[in-house]
């Protein structure tokens, strides 16, 4: 499983998304294999709409399917 910073879209070890733990995102390695653009929250985890991603761009990712 991988981490992902929520700010920068890159992705970062496990020590710092420990440290920052509401900023990062665990994805694992077949996460979003469909095909679209999806938005998750890094605090809850959960899917959101593209206008909760847009209104809280620091805590959210941008998930690119095939």
């Amino acid at each position: 499983m991988a981490n992902r910073s929520a700010i920068t879209g890159r992705f970062i070890s496990n020590a710092a998304a420990a440290r920052h733990p509401r900023t990062s995102v665990s994805v694992p390695s077949t996460a979003n294999q469909s095909s679209g653009t999806h938005h998750r929250s890094a605090i809850t985890g959960q899917y959101i709409t593209p206008a909760a991603a847009a209104r809280h761009p620091n805590t959210s990712v941008t998930e690119r399917g095939k």
